[in-house]
């Protein structure tokens, strides 16, 4: 099942879950991120008895994170823009939105995955945004059986996060309960390692 198909099917805790994921996954992008989405998770797990004070107590955290990075103000704006209202159509549009962004921000700590006819070392206008609905819609697959679009091909950072957006679906999908979410969680956690090592990496090469 395609990325899109398990958003438009999950009820609420799954895509309050993947939001969330999607948010603690890029979060090694604020300076001093720490734990600020922990209360959060326990909130999905509550459901609408707590969602709603626990996500206002986590925009705070982020708030206060110091950083003036143009992905990690992208990162906050998601979190901003998580609804309140535990129901599940306003909570589909924003996992779908969290689901993109994150997709677009790992693809910016790719190595490779950066070249489309005609451009170079660049993505051309519209190309990437074009193979991120595919990829999402399943129907992105390059020559060698990686997403893609002609020579434009998914480099690990985003086959990764793709991975484990759907992974994380499933799970909540078919796993009820605290047992799904610490499932997620975990997920969620070593996407977090993997981009905070590219992230500290980056930051040594350029020092």
């Amino acid at each position: 099942m395609s990325l899109m198909e398990l958003i438009v099917q999950a009820d609420e805790r799954g895509l309050a879950a993947s939001g969330v994921a999607c948010l603690d996954r890029c979060l090694p992008l604020l300076a001093d991120e720490g734990e600020v989405l922990r209360p959060l998770w326990s909130g999905i797990a509550d459901g609408e008895t707590t969602w709603a004070p626990r996500l206002a107590a986590a925009r705070e955290a982020v708030e206060a994170a110091v950083t003036n990075d143009e992905t990690a103000v992208l990162v906050r704006k998601m979190l901003a823009a998580a609804p309140s209202e535990w129901a599940a159509e306003p909570l589909r549009v924003w996992s779908d939105s969290c689901s993109v962004v994150a997709l677009e921000i790992h693809q910016q700590f790719d190595v490779v995955g950066d070249r489309v006819a005609g451009a170079p070392g660049t993505v051309a206008s519209g190309a990437y945004s074009d193979w991120v609905a595919r990829c999402r819609a399943g129907v992105a697959e390059g020559a060698d059986g990686r997403p893609g679009i002609g020579p434009f091909v998914a480099g690990p950072m985003v086959a990764g996060e793709l991975r484990r957006q759907i992974q994380i679906l499933e799970i909540l999908a078919e796993t009820a309960g605290a047992a799904g979410l610490r499932q997620a969680l975990d997920l969620s956690t070593e996407g977090q390692r993997v981009l905070r090592a590219v992230v500290s990496r980056r930051a040594r090469s350029g020092s």
